[in-house]
């Protein structure tokens, strides 16, 4: 490199991106791409990729051409750099005619340095047309493990890229990507006639990166529980569908949790809205759909939670990815069932038949990284081919599998069984034939092959006849590389010297069992009905009752009036020590908390530390659904004096269900004026004499009150009367 080009590069890593020093091979790649060198990087995120590709433009003449896939990292890139002075823009879909008029004018001109261009976007005749009039410095093709088929984002139009780089002259190209098995990198090769590029390839350790695989049960409650327990720092949550992102953000809101939806279904401007409000922390939680990710580069990401099973291992790896960027520990959590891999694999049945068994190859990966209990870290790394030696200095418990180690037992004879399968099927096959021919399953295409007369057909059934023991035996044997798989065909395995060497020279060896996540329970929860309270703990309701009395005493109003008995029964059994965890015990709302709730909380606070008690904070979750969309409805059209029988008509209710609503709603804290409605039913005294009931009884049971009010006064009177006098002395 020359000297003044070198005095350039580090002028401008100080000026433009605040780096004295270049990060691993940063410093290579960029010599390479700069000396019109064709350059592949392999580097997982959050390792300095994008300034392989930025710090080239600025430095050269004439704008770098940056094809990207995801909409949400053009945006972000492109403020960076214009945040630090850099002329940067992107062509996309969601430019208008004028927009794009202008920023075609600007590249032709050479003003623009970095010019981010969707693949889409790239094969329009137009565009490839006003790129031919534009000085390129160079192609950066970022994600360019979506060209392949064996990729976890394959994306078609990427197959177009390099006919349409031809059609503008000899353009230098780097490609750049993440996440790329062996076989990915190939195809990447291959396709983009990058044969004779330089590869660069980075470790893919994220030693900063705690992982961890929970089974799906009760899943919303152990999300609030995890995000309580990590207040207010940024998180992303990856779900399957934009549903469910809906479903999942609009919950956590519900729940006093600063979080926004992100996926393709919304309008750009809300999701830009969205995304901002996270890069600049005035949301904690972005809810993203896995399938259309996040392209986020915001380094203090400190958890990154997939709801639902990822689509793949590399999907996984780069979502998880984003979480700790700055080097500080982060948390990958992923919440797995095997039906979420089954409602997968329902997407993938219109496919392709080639890319139907792509995608299933991808799920069974997935699966069996969630099943195992081998060292997370170790599964990852061989995944993308490379080697990750577990011990007790470099693994430093960075993952549930070795923060609990599950039981062990000796592999030797099965790890032999394995590699013997393996050679004596001429090295053909993969996981699905080898496990049921270990396991002793005569299946056609065991006996097709006639593989039901091999010696390991029944020495393995001797041992064990469940496929899925031996499934767990094959990937044990294949993470300690005794077998490896085939590059150009990644399903079918291959004997690897150190398995020749162990037939030979075996030694013992110990395997770890499965983890055993069951289908039983539920997954997730359903909308909150009332708390069974039937095993509510007697003492502190006792303790709670008397406080009332002596409140109620003072104040000179009715005990229930201040908070009903079933409301402390469900405090007895959830034991709120908070404001938040208060409001969401059944009956009290934010008005009644406040007047009355800081001695109950006081007195729940103590009897929960001098007897170690499990709060509500762990257990207590709100919903959100169609009940509070009738809650406002209500509300607002009370506010508006509407008939309650108009308002049942508007939402396909019934009248009692209306009334049960408005109990409800009264009951839970909120004041609301009936006056109006009241007043055309009863004349003042009918409605003094009720109200009068209610000032001097002991309970606000409806039974007791009819009983006592015989047959003067209807039901609906009564319950109407008594939503006043509660919205009049309890809020």
């Amino acid at each position: 490199m020359e000297a003044t080009l070198e005095v350039s590069l580090k002028d401008s890593l100080k000026r433009v991106f605040g780096y004295d020093t270049f990060r691993g091979t940063q410093e290579e790649i960029i010599s390479h791409i700069l000396g019109k060198n064709n350059t592949f990087v392999i580097m997982p995120t959050g390792a300095g990729k994008s300034l392989c590709y930025q710090l080239p433009a600025i430095v050269q003449e004439g704008t770098a051409i940056v094809i990207s896939p995801l909409i949400a990292l053009m945006k972000n890139q492109v403020d960076q750099m214009n945040a630090v002075g850099i002329n940067a823009r992107f062509l996309n879909s969601t430019l208008s005619k004028s927009e794009s008029n202008k920023v075609k004018k600007d590249t032709i001109s050479g003003d623009i340095k970095l010019l981010y261009v969707a693949p889409e976007s790239l094969t329009k005749e137009e565009n490839v047309e006003f790129l031919k009039q534009a000085k390129i410095s160079f192609v950066a093709i970022d994600e360019a493990h979506c060209i392949s088929e064996w990729g976890h984002d394959f994306r078609p139009e990427y197959r177009r890229i390099k006919d349409i780089i031809g059609r503008l002259g000899s353009i230098p190209m780097i490609a750049l990507t993440a996440t790329a098995t062996p076989k990915v990198q190939l195809d990447v090769q291959k396709n983009l006639s990058m044969d004779d590029a330089k590869l660069f390839k980075s470790s893919f350790n994220r030693s900063n990166l705690y992982y961890e695989v929970r089974p799906k049960k009760e899943a919303k409650k152990q999300l609030i529980k995890f995000l309580k327990d990590h207040k207010g720092e940024s998180g992303i949550i990856y779900c399957l569908s934009r549903k469910k992102v809906e479903e999942i953000a609009s919950f956590l809101q519900v729940n006093g949790i600063k979080a926004e939806p992100y996926h393709a279904g919304l309008e750009s401007k809300v999701r830009m809205k969205n995304q901002d409000a996270f890069l600049n922390e005035d949301a904690d939680v972005i809810v993203a759909t896995i399938a259309f990710g996040m392209g986020i580069d915001k380094p203090d990401v400190r958890f990154v939670i997939h709801y639902d099973a990822p689509k793949s291992i590399e999907g996984y790896y780069q979502e998880t990815g984003r979480a700790g960027r700055d080097g500080i520990n982060s948390y990958c959590l992923m919440f797995y069932s095997y039906n979420d891999i089954l409602k997968l694999e329902k997407f993938n049945k219109d496919k392709a038949v080639t890319e139907r068994e792509n995608a299933k190859f991808l799920l069974e990966e997935m699966a069996a990284y969630a099943d195992s209990t081998v060292c997370r870290r170790k599964q990852l790394l061989h995944y993308f081919g490379e080697e990750y030696e577990v011990s007790d200095e470099n693994c430093r418990g960075m993952c549930d599998n070795c923060l609990h180690p599950k039981e062990q037992y000796e592999g030797q004879e099965m790890i032999q069984l394995v590699i013997r399968a393996v050679k004596d099927t001429e090295e053909r096959f993969g996981i699905d034939h080898i496990s049921n021919l270990l396991a002793g399953k005569n299946t056609d295409h065991v006996k097709s092959y006639g593989h039901d007369q091999l010696d390991v057909f029944t020495k393995g059934k001797e041992i064990n006849e469940d496929e899925y023991f031996w499934r767990s035996v094959i990937r044990q044997t294949l993470l300690n590389e005794f077998i490896k798989k085939d590059i150009e065909n990644p399903a079918v395995f291959k004997v690897s010297k150190k398995g020749t060497d162990y037939l030979e020279k075996p030694y013992p060896f110990y395997l770890s069992k499965d983890h055993e996540y069951t289908t039983d329970g539920e997954e997730e929860e359903s909308e909150k009905a009332q708390v069974n309270v039937s095993a509510f703990d007697k003492t502190l309701f006792d303790m709670l009752k008397a406080l009332r009395k002596d409140i109620a005493h003072r104040e000179d109003i009715p005990p229930y009036v201040i908070f009903s008995d079933p409301s402390m029964e469900e405090m007895s059994t959830l034991y709120p020590t908070t404001m938040d965890d208060l409001k969401q015990i059944v009956g009290v709302g934010e008005s009644k908390a406040k007047k009355f709730g800081a001695p109950f909380l006081e007195l729940i606070e103590e009897y929960v530390e001098e007897n170690d008690i499990i709060t509500a904070s762990d257990v207590l979750v709100k919903s959100s659904g169609t009940k509070s969309k009738n809650k406002i409805y209500i509300i607002q059209h009370i506010d508006q004096m509407m008939d309650f029988e108009e308002i049942a008509d508007a939402r396909g209710m019934t009248y009692e269900q209306v009334i049960n609503e408005v109990e409800n709603i009264c009951y839970s804290g909120t004041k609301l004026n009936i006056d109006y409605y009241i007043d055309q039913l009863m004349d003042d005294d009918r409605q003094d004499d009720i109200y009068d009931y209610f000032l001097n009884a002991e309970t606000d049971s409806m039974e007791e009150a009819m009983e006592e009010l015989q047959d003067d006064y209807s039901e609906d009177e009564v319950r109407l009367m008594r939503i006043k006098f509660m919205s009049e002395y309890a809020h």
